[in-house]
């Protein structure tokens, strides 16, 4: 990073966003103008909306937003590929000295992204943004997560508790990032093995400011069982140890059935002494072969190699526009208000 004000690129992942992306808009502009006058930042710092095949109005309310303001850009995907995959393209599509990744909806702290530059400015390529506490969740979800995080760990999986995808990467950890190619995302997980220079922001964490939360109890599953099957092994092991487990059980209730006959002289009576062990041994298989299924499905789908995503449009900056070319073409973009540039990068 030079001694000049540093580039700040901020990347938000959005899917049907309209509700919220006025306000949004509207807090970042704020924070980018203030940063900007307080010589934080470089007046080209803009901010970028990954539009992930959104059905409302979000890409329309985003080409507005860079028709009027030299401050917003968009990257719209060809189709909708999920937060983590949306998250992963704008962070490799962006350009900037310091890229913050921060999701739509206003829960993380807009203001907590100064305190992230501060902490760059000290030498950090790593800033999480961590909630201080988890007062605003329900008693379940509270309790969910934190069971979540702690099973992490217990898998050896390196992240850091209590941290989402509120954070804020140097151009140096993004070049390194660029080179994990996996399609199975979990950057929770990916961005701590970097092994950069790391430090931590706490923010409280607020109620969603509008519309509703993209993550249903399904796609919350689905994240979590991707962390835990994309970062450990562990799981493979457990298989093992469960199936040596259940093969002495097995033996285990032979020896107490033979016992019986012998020394009491009776058999033992009902069905329980054979449908237990068969539901058992049936449950242990069954689960076992999920789980080794699961490995076998992403071992399918990394050996394809296929992109992860496709930029169908990108709307740069109206303040670049007329200092540079389009990076997709290589020509100047002939309409320089919209900014819009058609292609088919593949990330």
């Amino acid at each position: 990073m030079t001694q000049q004000s540093p580039i700040l690129s901020i990347v938000v992942p959005c899917y049907n966003e309209e509700d919220v992306l006025p306000e949004t808009s509207k807090r970042l502009d704020e924070l980018l103008a203030r940063l900007v006058e307080g010589g934080k930042i470089s007046p080209e710092s803009s901010v970028y909306f990954v539009d992930d095949g959104s059905r409302d109005r979000t890409w329309q309310i985003v080409q507005e937003l860079n028709r009027t303001s030299p401050r917003f850009a968009g990257v719209k995907l060809s189709r909708n590929r999920g937060h983590q995959v949306a998250l992963m393209t704008g962070l490799l599509a962006v350009p900037g000295d310091l890229v913050v990744s921060i999701d739509a909806d206003l829960q993380d702290d807009i203001d907590a992204i100064e305190k992230m530059v501060a902490k760059a400015a000290e030498g950090a390529d790593v800033v999480y943004g961590v909630r201080s506490s988890r007062t605003s969740d329900s008693m379940m979800k509270r309790w969910t997560a934190q069971s979540y995080y702690r099973i992490l760990q217990k898998l050896s999986v390196e992240i850091v508790y209590d941290h989402a995808d509120f954070r804020l990467l140097t151009r140096r950890a993004i070049e390194a990032l660029r080179e994990y190619k996996e399609s199975n995302l979990f950057l929770r997980a990916l961005i701590p093995l970097l092994g950069f220079q790391t430090a931590i922001v706490t923010y409280e964490r607020a109620e969603r400011f509008a519309g509703t939360s993209k993550y249903p109890l399904r796609k919350m599953l689905a994240l979590a069982f991707e962390g835990i099957t994309s970062f450990s092994t562990k799981p493979l092991r457990i298989v093992t140890f469960l199936g040596i487990a259940t093969s002495f059980l097995a033996l285990a209730l032979t020896a107490w059935a033979m016992f019986a006959a012998v020394v009491f002289d009776s058999t033992l009576p009902g069905w329980a002494s054979t449908v237990i062990p068969i539901y058992l041994i049936s449950g242990v298989q069954l689960l076992s072969v999920g789980i080794v299924g699961e490995y076998v499905g992403k071992i399918y789908l990394e050996t394809k190699r296929r992109p992860r995503s496709h930029i169908a449009t990108m709307l740069k900056p109206r303040a670049a526009v007329h200092s540079s070319q389009n990076e997709l073409t290589g020509s100047p973009l002939s309409a320089p208000r919209c900014a819009e540039a058609k292609a088919d990068a593949q990330l």
